[in-house]
C-alpha cells in the first residue's frame, strides 16, 4: 500500500517537506461543468444577466481562488503561480470550465487548477441564480498535470 504523504509515522497530519525537491516546470489543467435553463445560458451568453458580465466576474474569481488555495486546503503549499488561464465552452446546456495553471517550483499545481474550477463555476451559480436556481456544477476533474518527478499524467491515459 502507499503512504499517504500528508501523514507521518504516527498518524498525524503535515506538511510535506519539499525542500529537497528540484524547482521544475509544472503545469496542471483541470474542468468541470456547469449544466443550466436555456434563459440563463443566453443571458450568460448575450451579456443582458442583472448582474453584470458573468464570465468575466467568474474568470476573475477562478484566478484569484487559485491563488488563495493554500489558505482554503488545509497543508497545500504556497505557490508563486506564473499563469492562471480560465477558459469557457458553452455546450448545448450548460458551460465547461477549463482552468490551467503554471508555475515553476517544487510542487504541482493540480489543487490550483481544481479549485479555480470550482470557484467559478460557483461564480457562474451566483451571478445568475436569479434566472435558475436549479444550476448544477459536476465533473469536476484533472485533465492533465506535467513536471515534477512523476512526470506527465492526463485522464486520456488512464
Amino acid at each position: 500500500m502507499t503512504k499517504l504523504t500528508h501523514l507521518d509515522d504516527t498518524g498525524a497530519a503535515h506538511m510535506v517537506d519539499v525542500s529537497a525537491k528540484a524547482d521544475t516546470v509544472r503545469e496542471a489543467v483541470a474542468e468541470g461543468r456547469i449544466s443550466m435553463s436555456r434563459d440563463a445560458l443566453d443571458a450568460i451568453r448575450e451579456g443582458t444577466a442583472k448582474k453584470g458580465d458573468v464570465l468575466a466576474t467568474a474568470r476573475i474569481a477562478g484566478i484569484m481562488a487559485a491563488k488563495k488555495t493554500p489558505e482554503l486546503i488545509p497543508l497545500c503549499h504556497p505557490l508563486m503561480l506564473s499563469k492562471v488561464a480560465i477558459d469557457f465552452v458553452f455546450e448545448e446546456s450548460g458551460i465547461r470550465v477549463t482552468a490551467l495553471v503554471r508555475l515553476t517550483g517544487q510542487t504541482g499545481a493540480e489543487m490550483e487548477a481544481m479549485t479555480a474550477v470550482s470557484v467559478t463555476l460557483l461564480t457562474i451559480y451566483d451571478m445568475a441564480k436569479a434566472i435558475d436556481k436549479g444550476m448544477v456544477m459536476s465533473g469536476i476533474q484533472l485533465v492533465s498535470k506535467t513536471g515534477g518527478k512523476s512526470g506527465e499524467w492526463s485522464r486520456a491515459g488512464c
